[in-house]
């Protein structure tokens, strides 16, 4: 069993920063990559960022020079710095792992921008 604790979320004001982190803990063979995915009310989920095991980024358009995915491979954690909130960044963050063919999740965080 696999757990994926996030924290970091919050409330900020438009142009603000926050920086979110997830903990995975429990019987971890291997990662094969860490991400965040985000879902607004009405919307479906979406990827933020990703961060493969060898270090590897991958982020959405509307998240490019905004945010920064990184690991510390040591703590099993992965975190998202955001800066520059907008308000269409209100959602809840979810933290995902894959490893192998299965995708675990973490229970997500709020994160509300405020205009």
């Amino acid at each position: 069993q696999v757990q994926l604790v996030e924290s970091g979320g919050g409330l900020v004001h438009a142009g603000g920063s926050l920086r979110l982190s997830c903990a995975a803990s429990g019987s971890i063979f291997s990662i094969d990559a860490m991400g965040w995915y985000r879902q607004a009310p009405g919307n479906q989920r979406e990827l933020v960022a990703r961060i493969t095991r060898g270090g590897s980024t991958n982020y959405a358009d509307f998240v490019k020079g905004r945010f920064t995915i990184s690991r510390d491979n040591a703590k099993n954690t992965v975190y998202l710095q955001m800066n520059s909130l907008k308000p269409e960044d209100t959602a809840v963050y979810y933290c995902n792992l894959g490893s192998g063919s299965r995708d675990y999740w973490g229970k997500g965080t709020l994160v509300t921008v405020s205009s």
